[in-house]
C-alpha cells in the first residue's frame, strides 16, 4: 500500500513538473501579442512598432496602463478594446475585423465539427493576451 502511494505521488509530481514546464514554454498570451499587435504597439509595448509611424492616431503606450488607470490595471476595459466592442480610431472603421472577431473565425474554422465552445475560446484567448498585457506594465 504504502509503495503505491510513493509511485501515485512520483507520477503525479513527474507529470506536474512537465505540464509545469510546458506551460513556461507556451506563453499563448505573448505569442498573440507579438503576433497582433507588436507591430503597432511594438515588442516591448511602448508604441513604437514598425507600423506605428504610418498610423494617423499615435500608439499608446501599453506599459502604463496601470499608471495611468489610478495603478489599477483596466482589465474591463481593456478586454473591450481588444475583442471588439469599444471602438478604435487607429483599428479603423467597424467593417474591420477586430481581434475578437479574429479569434471567432479561427475557432470556428479550426474546432468545425469538434463541438467546441468559439465563444470559449475567444474568452481564454483575450484573457491569456490580457494577462501579458498586465505583466508589461511598468517595464
Amino acid at each position: 500500500m504504502v509503495r503505491r502511494c510513493v509511485v501515485a505521488v512520483g507520477v503525479a509530481l513527474a507529470v506536474g513538473s512537465g505540464g509545469g514546464r510546458a506551460a513556461e514554454l507556451m506563453d499563448v498570451g505573448q505569442i498573440d501579442y507579438e503576433e497582433k499587435c507588436a507591430v503597432c504597439h511594438g515588442l516591448d509595448g511602448k508604441g513604437k512598432g514598425s507600423f506605428a509611424a504610418l498610423l494617423t492616431v499615435p500608439m499608446p503606450d501599453l506599459t502604463t496602463l496601470t499608471a495611468r488607470n489610478g495603478g489599477v490595471f483596466p482589465h474591463q476595459r481593456v478586454y473591450r478594446l481588444i475583442d471588439g466592442r469599444d471602438e478604435v480610431k487607429a483599428h479603423g472603421p467597424r467593417a474591420m475585423p477586430i481581434w475578437g472577431q479574429d479569434y471567432l473565425t479561427r475557432a470556428e474554422k479550426a474546432f468545425f465539427g469538434y463541438g467546441v465552445n468559439s465563444e470559449a475560446f475567444v474568452r481564454s484567448r483575450i484573457l491569456a493576451l490580457l494577462d501579458y498585457l498586465h505583466r508589461l506594465q511598468g517595464r
